[in-house]
């Protein structure tokens, strides 16, 4: 209230269409809000493709195998050129274990955040290698810049919904009478266009998204994450069916 005025901008304030969840989480009922036109032609650039036959999570194992298989089949199908984004430090450390080796037979390298390294060296080493995929957790979800053909393809392994134990989302959850969706739903919304808009960074550049929760088509709350992203050119298919497809679609 001393301000005369404050502006907040950002390319993820929205959820649902509205900005009416983060301007309850700030106490911001009476403020004006705008909405300014991406300057990407989103459809014409960026494919969403969506897996039809991969589990859910909870199926773990047949989930990670199937994982494993989406990054390594697009790595090897793109030469490299691919970013995945996990929620977890041990899904992704079981998932570099398994696929490092393999890409390395086909000289592709694999830099992940797993042994320490900083995101600054890791993208450096990613920008610079001709053949890589980078795997990244939480900090790699946003402020990350790699535009041009060096980073052709993002998979987003998970749903980045927030860790139900951890304390502080577990206090703010206590104010909100249903705290899945007026709280988890946003919150995970608001990270997942985070995530997506590592992709494209510039007006020519091109690329595909691949999402391997199953559940933002199974679920009902999954129609709203779709629903938060541009127009984009969206696929659904086999999961033996994204190598093709991809090359197809940066060709």
């Amino acid at each position: 209230n001393s301000k005369r005025s404050v502006i907040l901008t950002s390319a993820t304030l929205r959820t649902s269409g509205t900005f009416d969840h983060i301007r309850e989480r700030i106490h911001a009922d009476m403020v004006s809000t705008y909405e300014v036109g991406s300057p990407f032609d989103y459809r014409e650039s960026t494919m969403v493709f969506l897996p039809t036959d991969v589990p859910e999570p909870r199926e773990y194992q047949t989930y990670q195998q199937m994982v494993e298989q989406a990054i390594l089949e697009l790595a090897v199908a793109l030469d490299g050129r691919v970013m995945v984004l996990f929620t977890s430090f041990g899904q992704l450390r079981q998932t570099s274990r398994i696929i490092t080796p393999v890409l390395a037979n086909r000289n592709i390298t694999v830099y992940d955040q797993s042994d320490g390294t900083s995101r600054q060296n890791l993208l450096e080493g990613f920008k610079t290698t001709n053949r890589a995929v980078l795997l990244g957790t939480r900090s790699f979800w946003e402020g990350v810049d790699v535009p041009g053909e060096s980073l052709s393809a993002l998979v987003m392994t998970r749903l980045p919904f927030p860790v139900p134990n951890d304390p502080v989302f577990a206090a703010r959850s206590e104010t909100y009478d249903n705290h899945f969706n007026q709280y988890a739903v946003p919150e995970a919304i608001l990270r997942f266009r985070q995530g997506f808009g590592r992709l494209i960074r510039t007006k020519t550049d091109r690329g595909i998204v691949v999402i391997l929760d199953s559940r933002i088509t199974t679920r009902g709350y999954g129609a709203a994450f779709i629903d938060s992203l541009p127009d984009c050119t969206i696929e659904s298919a086999p999961l033996g069916e994204l190598a093709r497809r991809a090359k197809a679609w940066l060709d």
